[in-house]
């Protein structure tokens, strides 16, 4: 079998100690970094290189419930801004967790004001926010991971409607201002929405021969499941251990881990997640069980693509070293 997975390194997974599985793996591997942001590798990836954004909204839109139909969609996540010294930067976590209750009525909100611009938000089974437009948006966004804690002025849309999508944002966030949800939320000391993230715009891709064979995608998020639809790959749910995996007939598994929902997570649960999946792989590869392992690990703008064989565990030169040094 050869694998593939795709991870997100939060904080805390990047500060493992150096005798953690995920950090053993990448000292025994090829570690290549790139920046590019994981979304937008995983989408390359599957043979989607378009100019500008990815059609990242509308595959994810469809494997979320919603008839995307021809329409331009754009992910429209839910945010806060930060003023700092001199410009507002983009909090984490984006999108932020709204309540069903508190997220439809601020997306009610924002349909009543711009229904006559033909501007539809749409809330997916997920609960992620998605913006459905009645015309292709002339723009080109920035993913969130990439904005991430910097001045929200350098990652507006571009492109020859710029103007008026910065003008729509503004609106937005007048609208969202002293909305009864957000003073709900700030009662409770939670972020309160004070503005949309747009990105990932594009109208559902025509689909061409993957630029290499997989047989199964294993994932919870909407993206991946977007993806294996759209390529009529199989696909399942990511299941509770690594073992499952392991158990499948499939020649090339595509597995996304599961993302940590919180802005804090504890060491042993850290710990637990290193055990639960990277300690498993790195014992199917010692075992031959992996003919080859890639890591896609991203870290908000860059990613580490990372590649071992079996062969590879075997080189005991090759020391374990902290995490972050990669991305240095």
């Amino acid at each position: 079998m050869k694998l593939t997975v795709d991870c997100v390194l939060s904080h805390e997974l990047a500060n493992l100690p150096s005798a953690s599985a995920l950090a053993r793996l990448l000292g025994k591997a090829r570690v290549a970094q790139i920046d590019v942001p994981l979304e937008a590798l995983i989408c390359k990836q599957f043979g989607l290189n378009e100019e500008g954004d990815l059609p990242i909204a509308t595959i994810s839109a469809a494997a979320d419930g919603l008839v995307v139909g021809e329409y331009y969609w754009l992910r429209a996540d839910p945010v806060h801004f930060v003023m700092q010294r001199d410009c507002f930067s983009l909090s984490e976590p984006a999108p932020l967790l709204v309540d069903s209750a508190h997220a439809a009525l601020m997306v009610a909100s924002l349909n009543t004001h711009f229904a006559q611009d033909g501007l539809l938000f749409c809330i997916g089974k997920s609960g992620a926010w998605y913006l459905r437009v009645d015309k292709v948006a002339q723009i080109t966004t920035t993913l969130p991971s990439v904005a991430m804690d910097k001045n929200v002025h350098h990652f507006m849309p571009q492109g020859v409607d710029s103007a008026k999508w910065k003008s729509i944002l503004n609106e937005m966030q007048m609208l969202l201002h002293d909305h009864p949800a957000n003073e709900e939320r700030e009662s409770t000391s939670e972020l309160v929405v004070n503005s949309v993230w747009l990105s990932g715009g594009g109208v559902m891709p025509a689909f061409n021969d993957l630029p290499y064979d997989v047989d199964l995608i294993t994932a919870s998020d909407v993206l991946n499941q977007g993806l294996a639809t759209w390529a009529n790959i199989a696909s399942q749910l990511v299941p509770m251990n690594f073992d499952e995996i392991l158990q499948c007939t499939a020649q090339h598994v595509r597995l996304a881990l599961p993302q940590n929902k919180h802005s804090k997570t504890s060491h042993s649960d850290n710990n637990h997640f290193d055990e639960v999946w990277f300690a498993p792989l790195y014992a199917a590869l010692k075992n031959k069980q992996i003919e080859q392992l890639t890591l896609n690990i991203g870290f908000y703008e860059k990613c580490l693509v990372v590649i071992i064989k079996p062969l590879d565990t075997y080189k005991f030169w090759r020391k374990a070293k902290p995490i972050m040094q990669y991305l240095e």
